[in-house]
């Protein structure tokens, strides 16, 4: 089951669809976006903060205390914070990133843009993602917003997913086809 905006009805899907209709009714998409991205930096930078949001051994009052403390560190928007409250509150912070994901997909398509999820072995340079979003541009035939991720274990190159189409040109990738090939 899909809503208007393309993003399934599950649990992060719901909660990333009322963040977005209260950041649209406060005219606050662009701060909110910023404020999730910000987030999904200190996720993947910080072993202590992606322990809080998966760990069942922290109370939710200690939830709540830590998730107010980093969004203050952060220095997220009034909204993105009353949000982490709720979702720390509701013990539902291990769902934050694929909230992130789902907020980013409707803000995207709200601007008439399409989301590649793009998987790089190390931090993308602004030029370097600039570079992609007009080749993207230029393949799709439409305005692309992208959603970076960083894992090292692809050992290089790029894993870019629109939609169900998805292209792996990364390292991993070529060196397992080459190990299946000489298999025979």
């Amino acid at each position: 089951m899909e809503n208007s905006g393309g993003i399934q009805a599950s649990l992060s899907g719901r909660y990333a669809t009322a963040l977005f209709d209260l950041a649209r009714d406060e005219k606050a998409i662009d701060a909110v976006s910023a404020s999730l991205q910000t987030l999904k930096g200190a996720l993947a930078d910080s072993e202590d903060f992606r322990r809080l949001t998966t760990s069942p051994l922290v109370s939710r009052a200690e939830a709540l205390k830590a998730v107010a403390a980093t969004a203050t560190a952060l220095g997220l928007d009034p909204l993105t914070t009353k949000f982490l409250g709720v979702l720390a509150q509701n013990r539902r912070l291990g769902q934050i990133a694929q909230v992130i994901r789902a907020f980013n997909n409707l803000a995207a398509a709200h601007r008439g843009e399409i989301t590649a999820e793009v998987t790089s072995a190390r931090a993308l340079t602004a030029t370097q993602v600039k570079a992609l979003k007009a080749k993207l541009k230029t393949q799709l035939a439409r305005d692309v917003a992208v959603d970076l991720t960083v894992d090292p274990s692809i050992l290089g190159g790029l894993i870019v997913k629109v939609g169900s189409r998805q292209i792996d040109g990364s390292i991993r990738s070529k060196l397992n086809s080459l190990a299946i090939a000489m298999k025979g």
